[in-house]
């Protein structure tokens, strides 16, 4: 039979997901209160099994500390963790040349180098939270320095690399069109300065024109430089999740440009990727597929990771409340319902991160060793902010036989 939840109790459950078991288990287990940092190669346990620093962990845990003070509550302790990370990476994340570098050991030494511009991106989403929360002007101008180079740096492909995935010659990462009109649209919030603003739309429509491709209605990893499809397995690849992520990103974006447009197409992709990622018969949602129903270039391709269901799980609730679509709805339930009887460690908190696609755990590296708190805190977070607009409301949002 079909019951009805109130968005009310939705909110209940994921601020005692947020509160009670993601952030204690990272405030219990992780803070390196003496070199400094986070420790993110960490298991379902709390136990580290690494000390090594990857500077994607540091900065973005930055932005989820920051992010707790800013849109929960205003709790010093969080802040206080927020700036304990930036003081670490402040002082060890960058090399001479003022790049950001991908990985440190605990006292900061650099184990790897300047091999990924993600990082950039982060350290600008991380920089641009944390100056939401304190407005300091050292805070700001790092992320303005980090801004300036990695423009330049996007000017010229194939100046920069793109760790953990590396980028053939010729070719280009949606991944990177991504991060980077999400990050500079923050930014240019903060500082209210259109021209960075525009930088921002400028990546959105790159996401928008060149990766989404009209004839599939997906998402493509890769492109040639010059947009052109690449018929490779490589270039057919189709990462749900990622393609899901990204369409959030435009929301939000275009909300602010007021584009009902661009607003509606991607609320449409997110619709197309959540049921073309879907596994029928297992379900979740699978980590990649080939868009010509070959064999999925992509690592681990149907594997059930969690983080294609927090953001999925933002993304189609942001979608219903834009639009009231009932397919959305109906299918943040499917979500929530596999993602909360999956993912929880309801005995240390946080979620487990990688399952294959019966459900069963298993160990292998996906992209990085690491267990960071990112994907599965901001999606709490924002899905708090969009249930308590939606409580109130009753809905058909669980089923249960």
């Amino acid at each position: 039979m079909q019951i009805k939840v109130r968005f009310s109790d939705l909110l209940a459950i994921y601020r005692a997901e947020l509160l009670e078991r993601t952030v204690p288990f990272w405030l219990a287990h992780a803070i390196d209160w003496e070199q400094g940092g986070i420790l993110t190669c960490i298991a379902d346990d709390g136990k580290v099994l690494n000390s090594d620093k990857y500077m994607w962990s540091q900065l973005r845990a930055i932005w989820t500390f920051s992010a707790l003070y800013n849109h929960i509550e205003q709790r010093q302790a969080w802040l206080n963790v927020a700036r304990h990370i930036y003081d670490f990476a402040r002082r060890y994340g960058r090399d001479g040349d003022g790049n950001w570098v991908f990985a440190v050991n605990a006292q900061g030494d650099v184990l790897e180098g300047a091999t990924s511009i993600y990082a950039g991106g982060f350290a600008i989403y991380g920089l641009t939270e944390l100056a939401r929360a304190t407005g300091e002007a050292e805070v700001i101008d790092l992320a303005l320095e980090t801004y300036d180079k990695v423009q330049k740096q996007l000017a010229r492909p194939g100046s920069y690399q793109t760790a953990p995935y590396p980028l053939p010659e010729g070719v280009k990462a949606h991944g990177v069109a991504m991060i980077f009109s999400l990050v500079f649209h923050e930014l240019g919030l903060l500082l209210n300065d259109e021209t960075i603003l525009a930088a921002g739309r400028q990546q959105a429509e790159e996401v928008m024109t060149a990766f989404l491709r009209p004839e599939q209605g997906l998402v493509y990893e890769y492109l040639h430089l010059d947009n052109s499809a690449i018929d490779s397995p490589q270039g057919r690849a189709v990462v749900p999740g990622h393609a899901i992520e990204s369409m959030w990103f435009m929301i939000q974006i275009y909300e602010h440009w007021r584009d009902q447009a661009r607003i509606d197409e991607a609320a449409a992709v997110i619709r197309r990727h959540i049921a073309y990622g879907w596994d029928e018969e297992y379900g979740g949602i699978f980590l990649a597929r080939d868009s010509a129903g070959g064999e999925p270039w992509w690592p681990f391709a149907d594997s059930k990771l969690w983080w294609p269901h927090t953001e999925a799980l933002y993304a189609l609730l942001l979608a219903y409340e834009q639009s009231g679509a009932e397919w959305a709805l109906e299918w943040y339930s499917n979500v929530h319902d596999y993602a909360f009887s999956h993912y929880p460690v309801p005995i240390y908190g946080e979620w487990t991160q990688k399952l294959d696609r019966q459900g069963k755990k298993f160990t292998q590296t996906v992209a990085l060793p690491v267990k960071d708190p990112f994907h599965l805190p901001r999606s709490l977070v924002y899905c708090t902010a969009v249930l308590g607009r939606l409580s109130g409301k009753t809905q058909s949002v669980a089923t249960v036989l």
